[in-house]
């Protein structure tokens, strides 16, 4: 597969990025394979971030904040990449290791089966135990190419993908309907699970490297579990086509305990405050329906999607208000 040209867009979301702004361009700077265009997708930010963009040389579409949504944001810019065939997502805080990043990721597109592939992320260097293991477990040294007949052995982990930085042939994205809108979390999943089931493969590249991890609190971790949770009872179809998660679970936590018992045993304590979290988080989330968006906004983590929700319910209850009158 020839690679040359303008067949290869970067696009990159950001939220005042100017934090992080030096680490990202020196990242992309440095690669080997350099994209034709670079897309920065904006949501109005305050501290300068678009200057830096458009200082850069790079395109950049502005959005409202109001107006951010994973999937809908992503599709956007893969509708301003023109006639790129491979686009490369990024978020702002995951930073390329090495000069060869989106070559190696690149690689495996000579396959032409390949739909999309996401790369290793690697702890930050400043990062703890925890917050290392995290990316340690998820992102193992092997790399792995995986198709509909991988969730006989891996179950929903068959289908596991991050945007945070990713690969995808544009010919396969449009053959599922491109990213998903109004999806709360897990655009990425959704499509690698539509990708799978019309036949496509997908990758895990392990030599292709970022630093990229989190060291969220133990509220943060519930309430990103409470989103996962819900978007798990919103696409119902993925855990009845993929099983659900609960076997990773348990092993995630047993290579936990193992690997701060060896690094950091003062951090189990916190480690099972973080799991129980987690736990809570998935299980309410999971029943959200029951729930009124209000209450959905004080627990997730992604508030806006649930102000939207609430919009659309006093919407609807308006709308229901105005027919029996």
């Amino acid at each position: 597969m020839n690679l040359s040209g303008d067949l290869v867009s970067l696009i990159v979301p950001t939220y005042n990025a100017a934090r992080c702004w030096k680490a990202l361009q020196a990242g992309i700077s440095i690669q080997r394979v350099r994209p034709n265009q670079v897309i920065i997708l904006d949501s109005s930010s305050t501290d300068g971030t678009d200057l830096l963009a458009l200082e850069a040389g790079f395109q950049l579409i502005r959005i409202e904040q109001c107006d951010f949504d994973h999937g809908a944001t992503r599709q956007l810019g893969a509708d301003y990449s023109g006639n790129a065939r491979i686009l490369i997502y990024l978020t702002q805080d995951a930073v390329p290791s090495n000069a060869e990043s989106f070559s190696e990721l690149l690689k495996v597109f000579r396959d032409p089966r390949i739909g999309a592939a996401f790369g290793r992320q690697l702890p930050r260097r400043e990062a703890g135990a925890i917050e290392a293991h995290a990316r340690i477990f998820n992102y193992p040294e092997t790399s792995l190419i995986r198709s509909l007949d991988s969730r006989d052995q891996l179950g929903f982990k068959s289908i596991f993908f991050s945007n945070s930085f990713a690969a995808y042939r544009r010919e396969a994205l449009l053959a599922v309907g491109g990213f998903p809108s109004n999806a709360i979390f897990g655009e990425d999943t959704i499509v690698t699970a539509r990708m799978h089931l019309l036949g496509w493969k997908t990758a895990y590249v392990a030599e292709a490297c970022v630093h990229h991890s989190h060291n969220y609190s133990i509220a943060e971790e519930f309430r990103r579990y409470f989103d996962i949770g819900a978007l798990h009872s919103r696409e119902r179809w993925l855990v009845e086509e993929f099983g659900n998660a609960k076997g990773e679970g348990i092993r995630f936590v047993r290579s936990e305990m193992a690997f701060l018992l060896r690094r950091d045993r003062l951090r189990v304590p916190v480690a099972l405050a973080r799991t129980i979290a987690k736990y809570l988080g998935y299980k309410i989330g999971s029943h959200e329906r029951r729930l009124t968006a209000r209450i959905k906004r004080n627990l997730g983590q992604n508030r806006q999607y649930w102000n939207a929700r609430r919009k659309i319910e006093a919407d609807v209850h308006t709308s229901s208000i105005g027919s029996v009158n």
